[in-house]
């Protein structure tokens, strides 16, 4: 590594945490996110471009579709620290996330910046000393193909909703908007609750009985009554809330009159255990978290919101605690499953390791 480095992050607590691994030549700033973007406001549009009818828009959808990108006015004592430390470095690493988003961010400060020193992009999934250091040591050249997903992904958004909100003002109501994303969510909800709107609902009845003996027990449900199967909910037709209709149909509708004879022949008769079956039962464990299976588990544990989750899990992964938490991917690093094995064989013995670590793969 050259002797005067600096290192560019998209936030403090990461540039805090990574400069504790690195020497004093090490140079750690952070960008704060984004440093260029369409333009918000009309103030934000040079003169020369106001007068061009797509300037508010900020895209010049008949020059392919070119966009005008406008440095934040928030981001100007950020840039100017970082072209201050930039005169004093030998080389330059670009160190924002690994996605579209962190990948464009380190393309607009290349263009922003456009430093004359080496520039590297360097790239890891967990702020431990080892990846910062096997990341400086095997940096990349810049993903155009990423850069320019980021940048589609954006003029999208900015052309749906820039055009079809003030439609809908008009149409629908003011204040109301549409989006790239929003929109087909939207509809996906609409044509969720129209399915339920037609659903049609039925009645039926079934016995279950809480058995016990000795200070334990379980639950047991009526599922047969003779020879024929008592009807429950995938029984009938949601369109028509009738039992499904069959030739020679070994299911029986009970209603609540024949439920409670029931229920009082099985009080007033001894129970007993006519059969037994046991067969072991084995639980394989969950697959590491991805983006959506962390928002899901943390709603349902915790009752998170999505925007709740990723924020605190984006303090984690700025503290070294986690590994990045926008991902698609289950696989694990073979250092973070050699560390884990040794751990638990530590502390819980071999019996709780398994013969050989679990291999998880990504669905296509």
């Amino acid at each position: 590594m050259s002797k005067n480095t600096l290192i560019i992050v998209e936030s403090p607590t990461k540039a805090k945490t990574i400069k504790k691994f690195l020497g004093k030549d090490v140079t750690v700033l952070a960008c704060m996110g984004h440093v260029r973007d369409l333009p918000d406001k009309a103030s934000e549009i040079p003169e020369e471009i106001k007068k061009q009818k797509w300037s508010r828009l900020g895209i010049n959808v008949a020059d392919d579709f070119k966009p005008l990108y406008i440095v934040s006015p928030k981001k100007h004592k950020t840039l100017a620290d970082i072209r201050k430390a930039l005169k004093d470095a030998d080389v330059l690493y670009l160190a924002t996330d690994e996605d579209r988003e962190g990948e464009a961010i380190s393309w607009h400060l290349l263009e922003v910046l456009k430093p004359k020193v080496p520039t590297k992009r360097m790239v890891f999934h967990e702020i431990t000393a080892k990846a910062i250091k096997d990341a400086l040591d095997n940096p990349r050249a810049l993903d155009e193909r990423l850069v320019r997903a980021q940048e589609t992904r954006r003029i999208l958004d900015r052309l749906v909703g820039y055009t079809v909100s003030p439609l809908i003002w008009k149409k629908i109501a003011f204040g109301l908007s549409a989006g790239r994303v929003q929109s087909v969510a939207l509809k996906s909800l609409v044509d969720l609750e129209r399915e339920r709107m037609r659903f049609v609902s039925a009645r039926y009845w079934g016995v279950a009985a809480e058995v016990a003996k000795d200070g334990e027990g379980f639950e047991s449900r009526l599922t047969h009554l003779g020879d024929k199967k008592i009807a429950v909910g995938k029984d009938f037709d949601e369109k028509t809330g009738k039992l499904i209709a069959k030739e020679n149909s070994s299911v029986i509708l009970l209603n609540q009159t024949d439920a409670l004879d029931v229920m009082d022949q099985a009080i007033k008769n001894a129970w007993k255990v006519s059969d037994i079956d046991e067969k072991p039962v084995s639980r394989k464990p969950a697959p590491p978290f991805i983006t959506s299976t962390l928002q899901q588990e943390a709603n349902r544990k915790l009752g998170l919101s999505a925007r709740d989750t990723m924020r605190i899990a984006q303090g984690l992964y700025e503290r070294g605690h986690i590994t990045y938490m926008r991902t698609d991917s289950v696989n694990l690093s073979e250092s973070a499953i050699e560390s884990s094995r040794k751990l638990v064989g530590k502390l819980y013995g071999k019996d709780y390791l398994s013969d050989g670590p679990r291999r998880f793969t990504s669905k296509a």
